[in-house]
Protein backbone atom coordinates (compact mmCIF):
# COMPACT_ATOMS: atom_id res chain seq x y z
CA UNK A 1 0.00 0.00 0.00
CA UNK A 2 1.62 3.26 -0.81
CA UNK A 3 1.67 5.88 2.01
CA UNK A 4 1.01 9.16 0.20
CA UNK A 5 -0.99 10.12 -3.14
CA UNK A 6 1.85 12.00 -4.78
CA UNK A 7 4.53 9.51 -5.55
CA UNK A 8 8.14 10.60 -4.44
CA UNK A 9 10.51 12.10 -6.91
CA UNK A 10 13.13 10.04 -8.79
CA UNK A 11 15.40 11.99 -10.27
CA UNK A 12 16.46 15.28 -9.10
CA UNK A 13 15.41 17.29 -12.39
CA UNK A 14 12.43 15.37 -12.89
CA UNK A 15 9.01 17.24 -13.84
CA UNK A 16 5.92 16.81 -12.56
CA UNK A 17 2.23 19.44 -11.70
CA UNK A 18 0.81 17.15 -9.16
CA UNK A 19 -1.84 18.22 -6.78
CA UNK A 20 -4.50 17.09 -4.05
CA UNK A 21 -8.12 18.79 -4.19
CA UNK A 22 -10.88 18.37 -1.93
CA UNK A 23 -14.47 18.72 -3.45
CA UNK A 24 -17.27 17.05 -4.33
CA UNK A 25 -17.74 16.48 -8.15
CA UNK A 26 -20.47 17.24 -10.22
CA UNK A 27 -20.31 15.63 -13.91
CA UNK A 28 -21.96 17.39 -16.49
CA UNK A 29 -24.57 14.75 -16.57
CA UNK A 30 -24.91 10.85 -16.93
CA UNK A 31 -23.98 10.34 -20.69
CA UNK A 32 -20.66 12.83 -20.18
CA UNK A 33 -19.63 11.46 -16.57
CA UNK A 34 -16.11 12.15 -17.62
CA UNK A 35 -16.33 15.93 -17.81
CA UNK A 36 -17.68 18.54 -14.74
CA UNK A 37 -16.56 20.68 -12.09
CA UNK A 38 -15.29 20.39 -8.83
CA UNK A 39 -16.99 22.25 -5.76
CA UNK A 40 -14.69 23.10 -3.06
CA UNK A 41 -15.74 23.91 0.41
CA UNK A 42 -16.28 27.51 0.12
CA UNK A 43 -18.50 26.52 -3.09
CA UNK A 44 -15.68 27.28 -5.40
CA UNK A 45 -16.13 25.62 -9.17
CA UNK A 46 -13.30 24.42 -11.02
CA UNK A 47 -13.35 22.93 -14.53
CA UNK A 48 -12.68 19.27 -14.48
CA UNK A 49 -12.20 15.64 -16.35
CA UNK A 50 -12.06 12.57 -15.18
CA UNK A 51 -9.32 10.46 -16.93
CA UNK A 52 -9.09 6.81 -17.57
CA UNK A 53 -9.51 4.66 -15.10
CA UNK A 54 -10.57 7.20 -12.64
CA UNK A 55 -14.11 6.52 -14.01
CA UNK A 56 -15.00 3.39 -12.94
CA UNK A 57 -13.41 3.72 -9.68
CA UNK A 58 -15.29 6.91 -8.94
CA UNK A 59 -18.86 5.04 -10.24
CA UNK A 60 -18.17 1.89 -8.34
CA UNK A 61 -16.61 2.82 -5.38
CA UNK A 62 -17.56 6.33 -4.19
CA UNK A 63 -20.98 8.50 -3.66
CA UNK A 64 -20.76 11.93 -5.32
CA UNK A 65 -22.68 13.47 -3.58
CA UNK A 66 -19.99 14.00 -0.57
CA UNK A 67 -16.66 15.58 -1.03
CA UNK A 68 -13.37 13.42 -1.34
CA UNK A 69 -9.78 14.18 -2.23
CA UNK A 70 -8.98 13.81 -5.63
CA UNK A 71 -5.61 13.15 -6.76
CA UNK A 72 -5.22 15.88 -9.99
CA UNK A 73 -3.20 17.23 -13.16
CA UNK A 74 -3.28 20.84 -13.22
CA UNK A 75 -3.80 22.93 -16.22
CA UNK A 76 -4.29 26.45 -17.05
CA UNK A 77 -7.10 27.31 -19.74
CA UNK A 78 -6.36 31.15 -19.16
CA UNK A 79 -5.09 33.29 -16.67
CA UNK A 80 -8.28 33.38 -14.73
CA UNK A 81 -9.38 29.85 -14.46
CA UNK A 82 -7.99 26.62 -13.36
CA UNK A 83 -8.35 23.56 -15.02
CA UNK A 84 -8.20 19.98 -13.18
CA UNK A 85 -7.31 16.16 -15.09
CA UNK A 86 -8.58 14.08 -11.69
CA UNK A 87 -6.56 10.69 -11.82
CA UNK A 88 -7.28 9.11 -8.63
CA UNK A 89 -8.29 9.84 -5.41
CA UNK A 90 -7.03 9.36 -2.36
CA UNK A 91 -9.43 8.12 0.29
CA UNK A 92 -7.98 4.62 1.79
CA UNK A 93 -10.90 4.00 4.63
CA UNK A 94 -12.75 3.37 1.85
CA UNK A 95 -11.24 2.00 -1.25
CA UNK A 96 -8.38 -0.30 0.90
CA UNK A 97 -11.03 -3.17 1.56
CA UNK A 98 -8.76 -5.19 3.28
CA UNK A 99 -7.32 -2.78 5.29
CA UNK A 100 -10.54 -1.02 6.54
CA UNK A 101 -12.00 -4.95 7.57
CA UNK A 102 -8.87 -6.11 9.43
CA UNK A 103 -8.99 -2.68 11.39
CA UNK A 104 -12.88 -2.86 11.59
CA UNK A 105 -13.48 0.63 10.35
CA UNK A 106 -16.79 -0.54 8.53
CA UNK A 107 -18.02 -0.49 12.14
CA UNK A 108 -17.30 2.88 13.15
CA UNK A 109 -16.68 4.73 9.79
CA UNK A 110 -16.60 8.31 11.60
CA UNK A 111 -13.67 7.06 13.71
CA UNK A 112 -10.37 9.33 14.48
CA UNK A 113 -8.87 5.83 12.91
CA UNK A 114 -10.40 6.92 9.84
CA UNK A 115 -9.61 10.02 9.26
CA UNK A 116 -5.99 9.77 10.15
CA UNK A 117 -5.63 6.84 7.24
CA UNK A 118 -7.11 9.49 5.00
CA UNK A 119 -4.82 12.62 5.91
CA UNK A 120 -2.00 13.84 4.20
CA UNK A 121 0.75 15.77 5.53
CA UNK A 122 0.56 18.63 2.98
CA UNK A 123 -3.13 19.44 3.53
CA UNK A 124 -5.96 19.95 1.40
CA UNK A 125 -5.41 22.00 -2.00
CA UNK A 126 -1.09 20.90 -2.04
CA UNK A 127 0.52 20.87 -5.38
CA UNK A 128 4.34 19.84 -6.51
CA UNK A 129 5.14 21.87 -9.23
CA UNK A 130 8.48 21.10 -10.92
CA UNK A 131 9.88 22.12 -14.67
CA UNK A 132 11.68 24.97 -15.95
CA UNK A 133 10.95 28.52 -15.08
CA UNK A 134 10.59 30.56 -18.27
CA UNK A 135 8.61 34.26 -16.85
CA UNK A 136 8.87 35.81 -13.72
CA UNK A 137 7.79 39.22 -12.86
CA UNK A 138 8.83 40.21 -9.44
CA UNK A 139 6.51 43.15 -8.82
CA UNK A 140 3.39 41.17 -9.82
CA UNK A 141 4.40 38.06 -8.10
CA UNK A 142 3.49 36.69 -12.03
CA UNK A 143 5.52 33.30 -12.94
CA UNK A 144 5.40 30.65 -15.71
CA UNK A 145 6.71 26.90 -15.52
CA UNK A 146 7.06 25.13 -18.44
CA UNK A 147 6.70 20.93 -17.74
CA UNK A 148 7.29 18.51 -20.12
CA UNK A 149 5.25 15.27 -20.30
CA UNK A 150 7.10 12.14 -21.61
CA UNK A 151 5.65 11.41 -24.99
CA UNK A 152 2.87 8.74 -25.81
CA UNK A 153 3.64 5.31 -26.96
CA UNK A 154 2.76 6.50 -31.06
CA UNK A 155 4.83 9.10 -31.11
CA UNK A 156 7.57 10.03 -29.95
CA UNK A 157 7.18 14.03 -29.58
CA UNK A 158 7.39 16.17 -26.45
CA UNK A 159 4.38 17.40 -25.00
CA UNK A 160 5.34 20.45 -22.93
CA UNK A 161 2.72 22.67 -21.32
CA UNK A 162 2.71 26.05 -19.38
CA UNK A 163 1.30 26.63 -15.93
CA UNK A 164 1.21 30.18 -14.40
CA UNK A 165 1.61 30.69 -11.06
CA UNK A 166 1.52 33.38 -8.13
CA UNK A 167 4.81 33.67 -6.89
CA UNK A 168 8.16 36.21 -6.12
CA UNK A 169 11.48 34.47 -8.01
CA UNK A 170 14.31 36.94 -8.88
CA UNK A 171 14.71 37.40 -12.24
CA UNK A 172 18.05 35.79 -12.32
CA UNK A 173 16.98 32.45 -12.15
CA UNK A 174 14.85 32.42 -15.07
CA UNK A 175 15.44 29.06 -17.45
CA UNK A 176 16.43 27.66 -14.50
CA UNK A 177 14.89 24.13 -13.19
CA UNK A 178 12.73 24.96 -10.29
CA UNK A 179 10.79 22.40 -7.73
CA UNK A 180 7.94 24.39 -6.03
CA UNK A 181 5.15 24.35 -3.11
CA UNK A 182 2.30 25.62 -4.16
CA UNK A 183 -1.04 26.08 -2.72
CA UNK A 184 -4.43 26.46 -4.52
CA UNK A 185 -6.57 29.24 -3.65
CA UNK A 186 -9.98 29.65 -5.72
CA UNK A 187 -8.58 29.74 -9.11
CA UNK A 188 -5.02 30.66 -8.31
CA UNK A 189 -2.32 28.64 -7.58
CA UNK A 190 0.36 30.29 -5.02
CA UNK A 191 4.15 29.27 -4.47
CA UNK A 192 4.51 28.77 -0.67
CA UNK A 193 8.64 27.29 -1.19
CA UNK A 194 10.64 27.79 -4.13
CA UNK A 195 13.99 25.63 -4.91
CA UNK A 196 16.09 26.34 -7.49
CA UNK A 197 17.91 23.42 -8.55
CA UNK A 198 19.83 24.19 -11.75
CA UNK A 199 20.16 26.26 -14.92
CA UNK A 200 18.62 24.89 -17.77
CA UNK A 201 21.16 24.18 -21.05
CA UNK A 202 22.21 22.13 -23.94
CA UNK A 203 24.59 20.54 -21.43
CA UNK A 204 22.36 19.42 -18.63
CA UNK A 205 19.17 18.85 -20.93
CA UNK A 206 19.31 15.39 -22.14
CA UNK A 207 19.22 14.13 -17.70
CA UNK A 208 15.83 16.23 -17.22
CA UNK A 209 13.29 13.81 -16.92
CA UNK A 210 9.73 14.17 -18.40
CA UNK A 211 6.64 14.20 -16.18
CA UNK A 212 4.93 10.40 -16.92
CA UNK A 213 1.32 10.09 -16.49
Amino acid sequence: MRHHPIPPVTERLQYRAIGLVRGRYLPEDLDHFSRGLIVDENDEKIEAVVLGKAIGLIKRCLSIDVPHLWVVYPRCRNSEQLHLQIIGIWEPSTLDRSLSNDLNLNENPDSTLTEDLDKVDEGDDYFSIRGELIYTKPETKDLVVKIRQKPKKSTKKNFPFKLKLKGEIPLEFLRNFVSLDVRRKGQILYVEDSQILDQINTKNKSNLKSFKR
